[in-house]
């Protein structure tokens, strides 16, 4: 396994986020991006030429998408992701744009959070969802590229359902452990016995479980949250995981940097 980091692609200055990568000692990425208008040719050109001057490669593109997003357990099923049927043809249309920007990019693998996708198969939401999302797998494979669900919002044994439902044969998993437990949803070593084969990237987060029935549970630095670190990577070489930790770290400043090193510090540890 090797090490990376999340980049923010928020403006088109985006080199300083590849020196930093470099500066840290990291030498894969995940590139995420909620901005539309970024993602361009001359933005690409920009991009690849970051990474050929400061050794970086992009593991996984992230995708974003417009429109509000909740993140919670009551506003969350109604806004996230392309669940909700007001948002869906809009966001589908901006993941397929996304898709182009990885081709520019030669990144094989993209991924987004689908949204709360549904526990039940049989209802009408359930297979609408199904529908778009081959129509967008079926354009990311048309590029060469993998689909990834970032885990979190639905059950391991929905995501897999999902997965085999949809069946156009490129979709995979950007695995985050602590959205699993963020979201109440599962353990996540034990998740890979329900989806492990699927697994592509996985994110190097921590958390802990919530303690309400509105809100997510809370962040935390990496090794101070309810994720198993020595047992969760055990279990990805078990599976047959041998691709990228990114690291990922959902605050801003200097302590988003401090949790950064300290993480990779404690990562590199077990690896």
């Amino acid at each position: 396994m090797e090490l990376g980091v999340m980049v923010r692609f928020v403006d088109e200055n985006i080199e300083s986020k590849f020196r930093q990568v470099n500066e840290f000692g990291f030498e894969s990425c995940q590139l995420d991006c909620w901005h539309s208008e970024l993602m361009t040719p001359d933005n690409a050109e920009k991009i690849r030429e970051c990474c050929e001057k400061y050794s970086v490669h992009i593991s996984t593109f992230w995708c974003g998408w417009s429109g509000p997003a909740v993140w919670d357990f009551y506003e969350g099923p109604l806004t996230l992701g392309i669940v909700p049927a007001e948002y869906r043809f809009e966001r589908m249309k901006e993941l397929m744009h996304g898709s182009d920007f990885a081709k520019l990019l030669g990144v094989k693998n993209m991924a987004t959070h689908a949204g709360f996708l549904p526990e039940v198969p049989a209802g009408e939401q359930y297979h609408a969802i199904v529908a778009a999302l081959k129509n967008v797998a079926g354009y990311v494979k048309n590029n060469g590229q993998y689909f990834l669900f970032e885990t979190g919002q639905e059950t391991p044994v929905t995501l897999r359902r999902t997965i085999e439902d949809v069946g156009t044969g490129n979709l995979g998993i950007n695995l985050d452990p602590a959205n699993l437990i963020m979201y109440g949803k599962a353990n996540p070593t034990d998740a890979l016995d329900a989806f492990g084969k699927y697994v592509r990237d996985v994110h190097a987060k921590d958390g802990c479980y919530p303690t309400d029935g509105r809100h997510l549970g809370k962040e935390m630095p990496l090794g101070q949250g309810k994720v198993n670190f020595p047992k969760f990577i055990d279990k990805l070489r078990s599976v047959g995981y041998d691709g990228t930790l990114t690291i990922e770290r959902e605050i801003s400043g200097e302590r988003q940097i401090n949790d950064i090193k300290d993480a990779k510090k404690l990562l590199e540890g077990l690896i």
